[in-house]
C-alpha cells in the first residue's frame, strides 16, 4: 500500500487506515512522504516493490479532484515506458489497482447537478485509465466523505473495512461515507 498523504501525521483519517493495516501485518504499508521528503524516487527500489505485491493501493486525501504531487511524481516516474507500458511493458499486468481516498465532501456533492458536478468515480479516471493502459485490474475505490464528521466509533469501522478490503477478504459493497 502507497500512502501518500503530505502530513499523515496531523491526518486522522489516512493516518488511521494505514495504523489499521500495520497492526494487521499482513499488508506492506509505504509512507512516500517519509521515504521521499526531497523527492528523489529510487525508481529500481520502487519498482521491484511493485514487483513483489500482486494488490496494489494507492491511499492519499483528495486534493483538487487528484493526489497529492508526490504520487504524481511516483506514478510518472516510476510507472515508466518500456517497464509499466508500451513495447515490453507489461510488469504490472495482472495486479490489482485499488485507490483509497479521503475527501472533506459528502457523497452528495460528487454527483451530477452536485458542488463538484461529477462523482468520485468519474474524478478517477485518470486512475483507471491508468490501470487500463498498465494491464492492471482496477478495482472499485474506497472512498471516505465528510471527514470532519467522521466519529471515532465510525472511523473504527471503516478502518476495518478497509483493511479487510485491502487484504482481499470482502468485496466492496460501494462507496464509504460518513
Amino acid at each position: 500500500m502507497i500512502v501518500a498523504h503530505p502530513d499523515l501525521e496531523h491526518s486522522r483519517i489516512n493516518r488511521r487506515l494505514a495504523e489499521e493495516l500495520v497492526l494487521r501485518g499482513s499488508v506492506t504499508v509505504h509512507r512516500l512522504y517519509e521515504a521521499y521528503p526531497d523527492e528523489k524516487i529510487d525508481i529500481a527500489s520502487e519498482q521491484a516493490l511493485l514487483l513483489a505485491h500482486d494488490r496494489i493501493v494507492l491511499q492519499f486525501p483528495f486534493f483538487w479532484y487528484s493526489s497529492p504531487s508526490l504520487l504524481k511524481k511516483w506514478m510518472d516516474e516510476v510507472f515508466e515506458f518500456g517497464w509499466a507500458h508500451g513495447p515490453g511493458g507489461v510488469k504490472l499486468n495482472g495486479k490489482e489497482l485499488i485507490i483509497a481516498i479521503s475527501s472533506g465532501g459528502s457523497p452528495s456533492m460528487y454527483q451530477a447537478g452536485g458542488f463538484h458536478n461529477y462523482s468520485y468515480g468519474e474524478l478517477l479516471r485518470p486512475f483507471q485509465q491508468t490501470a487500463n493502459l498498465t494491464g492492471m485490474i482496477y478495482r472499485s475505490p474506497f472512498v471516505i466523505g465528510r471527514i470532519r464528521e467522521v466519529s471515532d466509533e465510525q472511523l473504527e469501522k471503516y478502518a476495518a473495512e478497509y483493511a479487510d478490503y485491502v487484504e482481499g477478504e470482502k468485496a466492496l459493497s460501494g462507496t464509504t461515507s460518513a
